[in-house]
């Protein structure tokens, strides 16, 4: 069974930065997700627009950014200027006037457009938005801390987006609290990729090579 895994780069060690890219890729990660809070929409600050440039400078694998700021329209354009072709950004849709404006810069830039779907959204209040963007980020957590506990509700959300997917031509992906038997239980339903932190990839004392191999050899 194919399924992605993207680095939460926000739990990565940041005495050699270097080292946790390459070793990440060498050991088969298929991108890196970066977290940019803003200390306003989430309340806590999380990466840097230089830890964005410098991990899209150092890594080989596609770049997938998680945009947790205030009205992301006003900004955009300093984000998008240091990704390349082919990455994906993701806004909530919550914090901006008119969401869709931002995601058609997205995709003017030849970025992949996504949206953030957080705990307490209904799939309902973004429907038409499914209809623009390409991949979905399920959030079952609240945004703005790693090590949070799973809110189970979020698995009703999911089946929801699942029987929507073909129809809109959107891919689903997890984040926050993404354990073995969550990629047990929904990646055989057709959720795309699973954003791993501190539960399943960082903090451990295996190397990241044997961690992702165990993952993926997952029996399902």
């Amino acid at each position: 069974m194919q399924f992605e895994l993207m680095a939460s780069m926000m739990c990565a060690n940041y005495g050699n930065l270097e080292r946790e890219v390459k070793a990440l890729e060498a050991g088969g990660i298929d991108s890196f997700h970066i977290d940019i809070m803003d200390g306003r929409y989430v309340p806590n600050f999380a990466m840097s627009l230089n830890d964005l440039r410098y991990i899209a400078s150092a890594a080989r694998r596609p770049i997938d950014v998680h945009l947790m700021i205030e009205h992301p329209n006003n900004r955009i354009d300093i984000f998008l200027k240091n990704l390349r072709q082919g990455d994906t950004i993701y806004i909530h849709p919550e914090a901006e006037y008119h969401p869709s404006t931002t995601l058609q810069s997205i995709i003017n830039a030849g970025m992949i457009p996504g949206i953030a779907i957080n705990p307490g959204t209904s799939v309902e209040t973004v429907m038409e938005m499914l209809r623009i963007v390409k991949k979905v980020l399920v959030m079952s957590v609240n945004p703005g801390n790693a090590g949070q506990m799973y809110l189970p509700y979020v698995g009703k959300k999911i089946t929801k987006l699942l029987s929507l997917k073909e129809d809109m031509d959107f891919e689903i992906y997890w984040d926050g609290a993404c354990s073995a038997d969550k990629i047990l239980e929904f990646a055989p339903k057709g959720v795309r990729g699973f954003v791993l932190g501190t539960t399943l990839l960082f903090g451990r004392d295996v190397s990241y090579e044997e961690t992702l191999h165990n993952i993926r050899e997952l029996r399902f």
